[in-house]
Formats: C-alpha cells, sequence, structure tokens
C-alpha cells in the first residue's frame, strides 16, 4: 500500500470541518432563535392559543321578551318544548353523510327519510324551503313537538344517534288571544346567518350562532330590546375531551318586553269584521263588470286620535305565525309566498297602496281654501264637466245645483273639485306652467304627509305617491320608450294611452288634474297615511308618527322606558277651516253618504265623522274606502275590489265603533260591554319574577242577526242608489 503524505490532506480535511462546523452552528442559531421566538416573544401568545384548544364553550340561549297587548295580554311569549336538532357537523364526519342515522331519527320522529334531511339541507339560490337558513355550525331544530317518549328513544340510544340532541328550549309562541291573530304587526322568526353574524361582530350587539332573529313586524323592528343576551359556559377540557373544571361562566340576560298599544280585544274585533265585509262583499253583484264583486283583500287601522298610536290594525289575507316556529314547511312557506294566496305576509295597512277615491277630498278642499277659494261660497255641482273632448261625470251623473264645499264634501261632488282643480291647473300655466307656479293641489297633498312615510314602528312602509308635475317627467323618462315602441294612434285604448303618452306624459294634463282632484289617477295611499290624516283632523291639526311600541320593560319590571307620541306636522290649514271641515264630515255621517250606516248612532254624545270614497281601478273593480273619527279613535278600512266605501266596509266600521264604545244598532250604551270606551293610559305591571297579571280575553260575539247585514242586504241597498 502506497502512504499518501499527511501533509498532503491536512488542509482539504481541515476546510471541510471547518464548512461541516459553520453549518452545525448556523444550525444551532436557527434552533435558538426559533425557539427564542415561540417561547419568550410570543410565548404568551402561543401559550393562550394551546390553553384555547382545550376549553369548550357552551351557549345558552336568552330568553326572549315578550311582545304584550296594552293591558298585558300575551300576543307573543315563549313556551318550554322538546327540541330534536342534528349537528351538520358531526353528521358531515359520517360515511354516508349521517343518512342512516336521519332516516332511524326519521322513524322515531314519525316523519319521512325526505322531511328530516330537508330539514338540515342549507339554503342557497337553488334550494327552495323547507332548508336551514341559519349557520352550518349551529345545531339544526328538527322538531319542537317532540314526546316525552320520543326524546327518551333518542337518550337512551345515544350510539345510534350521535350528533343528534333532545333537549327541552324555549320556544316561541304567538299566542292568538281571543283568536286575534296580529300576525302582520307581530311578525316572526327565522335563524341567524353567517352574513349577519359577520356584520354585526364589531358592533355593541353582536349575534351568536344559536340566536333567532326578527324577520318581520315589531319582531324585527324591536329584536334587539326583545333577544336579550345569551350565556356562555366555558369548560377545561383534556385531550380525550374530560372536563377538567370551568373556567368561566356568563349567565344569560333574557330579553325585555315590548308593550304595544295594540288591544287583544279591539284587535279581534278588527280581524273578524274585516273578514266578515269582504265574505259580504264577494256576495254583492258588480253591474259594470257582470260578476260578484272579488273582494281579494282589505285592511283596517284603528287609531288613538289624540296620540298616533295604533289600537288595531289588521290585513288580509293573513296568516298565523307560529307557522314559522321550529322551522317552515315547504307548504307553508309555498302557501305564503304565492300569488293564488295573495300574499298574506303583506300588511296592507301599511303597504298596500291604492286611489283613494273620496276620502282624498279633505286634501283638495283644504287646497281650494288655502287658493283664495271661501269655504262656504256655493259652487256649481252639475252631472258632469267638460274638458275639450273629454267629459268627467259625477256617480250615476247626480247633479246638486249650487253648494258650498262643505256641502260637496258631505254629497261627494266630484264636479266641485273638476271645476276648481281645472282653474289651479290653468292659473298655473297648464302643459306649460309658471315659473311660479302655486301648484295648491299637489303641495298641499305633501303638506298632508302624502307621498313620504308616517314612520310607523313598524318594517317595509311604503310612501305611496303624489302624482306632481315632478313625478310625471321622472315616471316618463323611466318608460318613455315602452309607450312609443307600443302606441298606436289608431290602435285600442291602451295603445292610444301609451302613444299620447309618448308624445307629451312628460306634461301635467287638465285630465290628470281633475282626476287627481277627486282621489283617482296615479294618485296612491295606504291605511296608515289616511288613519294619520283623519285623526289630525280630528286632533285639531297635530300629525303624529303611528306607533305600536308603547314602552320597553326590563324582565323584572324595574326598567320602563316609554315610547311617547311624536309629532311630525301640522296640517296646512288655519283653526277655522280645520271646524269647517270637522262639520263638514259630521254632516257626511248625519245626512250625508255615510248617514245609512250611522242611523241611531248617539251623535250628541259621541260625534261620528265620516267620508266615503269609491276608487276606480283600472282592469279591476272598484276600491271601498271608508275613513272615520270620534273625539277618541280613527278608523280608516278599505277592501280592494270590494264595491263602494259605505256599502261594502261601513257596517264593519261601524260594528268596531259598537264594540269598542258597548252600543247597539239603537245607540244605547252598556259601559259593562264596552271594550275601550276611553283609550288606554296605565301602562300593564311586570312583578319581579317576570309575572305578569294579564286579565283573559273572552270570544268576541258580534251582534244578533238583526244588527248584521248580509250579502243580499248590501246588494238591495246598493241597487237603491245609495252612495259611495
Amino acid at each position: 500500500m502506497t502512504n499518501i503524505p499527511e501533509t498532503g490532506r491536512t488542509p482539504r480535511v481541515q476546510i471541510r470541518l471547518v464548512i461541516l462546523q459553520i453549518l452545525v452552528l448556523s444550525l444551532l442559531l436557527t434552533l435558538g432563535g426559533r425557539l427564542w421566538y415561540l417561547q419568550i416573544r410570543n410565548g404568551e401568545e402561543y401559550a393562550d392559543e394551546a390553553n384555547g384548544n382545550h376549553v369548550q364553550r357552551v351557549v345558552q340561549p336568552a330568553v326572549r321578551g315578550s311582545i304584550l297587548d296594552a293591558r298585558g295580554v300575551a300576543l307573543a311569549d315563549n313556551e318550554t318544548r322538546l327540541v330534536v336538532s342534528a349537528s351538520r357537523t358531526e353528521l358531515l364526519k359520517m360515511k354516508d353523510d349521517g343518512d342512516a342515522v336521519l332516516t332511524r331519527l326519521a322513524d322515531v320522529l314519525g316523519m319521512t327519510p325526505k322531511e328530516v334531511a330537508e330539514k338540515v339541507r342549507l339554503c342557497n339560490a337553488e334550494t327552495p324551503q323547507p332548508c336551514w337558513n341559519g349557520s352550518p355550525y349551529q345545531p339544526i331544530p328538527i322538531t319542537d313537538e317532540a314526546t316525552a317518549q320520543q326524546a327518551l328513544q333518542i337518550r337512551e340510544r345515544a350510539e345510534d344517534f350521535p350528533g343528534i340532541t333532545a333537549e327541552p328550549m324555549a320556544v316561541r309562541r304567538y299566542t292568538a288571544p281571543g283568536s286575534a291573530k296580529t300576525s302582520q304587526v307581530l311578525g316572526y322568526l327565522s335563524p341567524v346567518t353567517d352574513e349577519e353574524i359577520q356584520a354585526a361582530k364589531d358592533t355593541d350587539a353582536p349575534y351568536l350562532r344559536s340566536d333567532q332573529v326578527g324577520r318581520s313586524g315589531l319582531e324585527r323592528v324591536y329584536d334587539r330590546q326583545l333577544r336579550g343576551t345569551a350565556g356562555v359556559t366555558a369548560y377545561e377540557v383534556d385531550k380525550l375531551g374530560r372536563v377538567m373544571g370551568e373556567t368561566q361562566a356568563v349567565a344569560p340576560v333574557p330579553g325585555s318586553n315590548l308593550v304595544t298599544s295594540i288591544d287583544a280585544r279591539v284587535q279581534r274585533v278588527a280581524e273578524y269584521e274585516l273578514n266578515e265585509a269582504m265574505k259580504a262583499a264577494r256576495l254583492v253583484h258588480d253591474t259594470n263588470t257582470g260578476e260578484n264583486y272579488k273582494a281579494d283583500s282589505g285592511a283596517v287601522v284603528v287609531m288613538e286620535s289624540k296620540t298616533g298610536r295604533v289600537v288595531a290594525m289588521a290585513s288580509n289575507p293573513d296568516y298565523d305565525p307560529n307557522a314559522w316556529v321550529g322551522g317552515i314547511s315547504g307548504k307553508d312557506y309555498a302557501k305564503l309566498t304565492s300569488k293564488k294566496s295573495n300574499y298574506p305576509l303583506l300588511n296592507r295597512a301599511i303597504q298596500g297602496q291604492a286611489a283613494p277615491g273620496s276620502i282624498f277630498k279633505v286634501i283638495p278642499t283644504t287646497a281650494a281654501v288655502n287658493a283664495g277659494y271661501r269655504f262656504n261660497d256655493r259652487y256649481p255641482c252639475p252631472s258632469s264637466y267638460s274638458i275639450g273632448g273629454q267629459t268627467f261625470t259625477n256617480y250615476k251623473s247626480q247633479g246638486h245645483g249650487m253648494i258650498t264645499l262643505g256641502q260637496a264634501l258631505e254629497v261627494s261632488c266630484d264636479t266641485v273639485y273638476y271645476k276648481l282643480a281645472h282653474e289651479q291647473w290653468k292659473k298655473d300655466g297648464g302643459t306649460k306652467p309658471k315659473k311660479n307656479a302655486k301648484d295648491w293641489f299637489f303641495e298641499t297633498a305633501h303638506a298632508f304627509g302624502l307621498g313620504e312615510k308616517t314612520g310607523i314602528d313598524l318594517p317595509s312602509e311604503v310612501s305611496g305617491r303624489v302624482p306632481d308635475r315632478q313625478w310625471k317627467k321622472d315616471y316618463w323618462k323611466a318608460n318613455k320608450d315602452v309607450w312609443c315602441k307600443q302606441g298606436k294612434k289608431n290602435g285600442d285604448y291602451v295603445e292610444r294611452i301609451a302613444y299620447e303618452n309618448c308624445l307629451e306624459g312628460m306634461n301635467m294634463r287638465a285630465g290628470d288634474t281633475v282626476n287627481y282632484s277627486i282621489g283617482q289617477g296615479d294618485t296612491l295611499v295606504t291605511p296608515i297615511q289616511m288613519a294619520t290624516i283623519y285623526a289630525a283632523i280630528s286632533n285639531g291639526g297635530t300629525l303624529y308618527d303611528p306607533t305600536v311600541g308603547k314602552a320597553v320593560i326590563s324582565p323584572d319590571g324595574k326598567r320602563i322606558e316609554e315610547i311617547k307620541p311624536k309629532a311630525h306636522g301640522k296640517l296646512p290649514m288655519s283653526a277655522k277651516t280645520q271646524k269647517l271641515i270637522d262639520g263638514a264630515l259630521e254632516g257626511v255621517a248625519t245626512r250625508g253618504t255615510a248617514s245609512w250606516r250611522f242611523g241611531g248612532w248617539p251623535q250628541d254624545k259621541i260625534p261620528m265623522h265620516a267620508k266615503t270614497g269609491t276608487a276606480e281601478v283600472y282592469g279591476k273593480q272598484t276600491t271601498s274606502w271608508f275613513a272615520t273619527y270620534t273625539k277618541d279613535y280613527t278608523i280608516v278600512m278599505t277592501i280592494s275590489q270590494g264595491g263602494t266605501g259605505s256599502g261594502a266596509s261601513g257596517p264593519a266600521v261601524r260594528n268596531i265603533y259598537n264594540a269598542m264604545y258597548g252600543l247597539d244598532m239603537e245607540g244605547n250604551q252598556d259601559l259593562k260591554k264596552a271594550l275601550l270606551p276611553k283609550p288606554q293610559k296605565s301602562l300593564p305591571k311586570i312583578q319581579s319574577d317576570g309575572s305578569i297579571d294579564a286579565p283573559k280575553i273572552k270570544p268576541y260575539r258580534p251582534g244578533g242577526e238583526e244588527e248584521k247585514e248580509d250579502g243580499q242586504q248590501l246588494a238591495a241597498a246598493l241597487a237603491a242608489g245609495r252612495r259611495d
């Protein structure tokens, strides 16, 4: 073997050793630096995270506050039910995504596997109801009507039902006291969504995944006060999930109670009488169409005249809010949202828009006085009024000679208003308005609050429409392309109208003005707007924001946050004009178009004021309107495709007043039978334990058959020529 001199390899070995030492040292420095970063610089942060990995939080939902009527009767509260829920997270860990578990569960609950599967699927654009629109990480309720035996089976056979729980829980209940549903006013709940959780996470009222959220009505507007604060208990657990101890516990805080101005007894009467009026109207023959009236929807508002508080609000068709509790079925959802059922989720008292007909005439009357016409001067009321080649007629072409503006309200003379509106239109420049055009008839409507929301504490209120010059221009810009494409000079009626609108739809024409002057044409109002206006006439001119909420009271009854009446304006009339119009409306009830509905009314004790309205709607039957007030209350009712104002709505409104004041049809009063002869001022008392000593509601028993008119009597009355 040849020996290599040691001096020949020493430098290379040394270089390698140095390199190796450098590498080892670098690795040690890197490791040391990383250890310093983890244990010293961010040690506390990672320690907290490590601890968090061994903490499980259990949410205890807060009990939602009750919604009470003015006397403390529960309209919505909670009851304890056995709720069976499924954890979607646990089910998806299984090979079959939990299908076998859900099939076994369906057998126990007496449901089909399809029904159970639909309950736990997530809602999206392609998935119809029923489905889960809440957080996918929150237990999903399958049923809130489980029996004790069903719950026991699930618990005893826990190995067959992983991810399934059966627990007693507080569930929302809509009580319908005395059969008063109050459905659209109350609203309903549904689970909070992930999007809502994210949106509210940085607010002072964040959502938890277990929360139910108000989706409409009072449940939505007062959701924050009613919801309360959920409790959270944190448990320390080991790697196997065994509880080692409790680290933190925050008790749930129940939601506050909402006291409303609704009187459940009056609410029941309003709902019943509205429904009966619609049924009766369907028996009446419409001579214009050759068919009976359809009376497909309606609404009624009962309001305190001096405060704007809503005593009753009914909308028909209605629904049972309990359908949403525990998750709505596909059948119920389809029924509530279909055209066939005429959309019962709509609150037509605040969302139903229609031409007001003659109940609008208090506005052009005020406008005429403000424009310089004297109230007690006499104006011609011929059977018709012509503009160019177009003739506008009175109801049944009746004429009344020379009459005052007050008498024009009493007999509802259209031609008086046609002439006044036409004259003002010409003074303002006609189709070429002057720069200083007064537009009294339109500006007065705005001053009455029309074209704007009233501000009621219910969601999704609509504003109606005042078809003034600006609206005409905006509407023409939005529709001119369609009109110009469809319009024909010598076509059918619709095509001719489209042709005219294409050419001059931006102009306020004479015909537009005269139609508007009697609450027709493009004018749209809601029942709550007209109730607010007539209440203001009753109280001397103050326009109040309508309110349903009266007070928010803490669960123990110690903290009371009263919701006081708030005015948003005054009617644009002098005190003298207000008294003159008030007197004319009393004349409507005693000798005018509504007098046949108030025969025997104790006018000396409880002065009644009224205005009837029958609004024409293109392509539909006439809309019935009836606006009334006493010194205490204002009641406005409307029935779509229901016929005349006093004919269809009159009997129902009279019956509501009779029930409130304890009157019979001869005007005899029995205060023991009176439901609410004076507005309720005091608040119900809530005990420290949350209990309420609320009175019981007796079923509403309408007057005897001799006090109620059926459809045949209505038909006979209308055939006799009774007005509006």
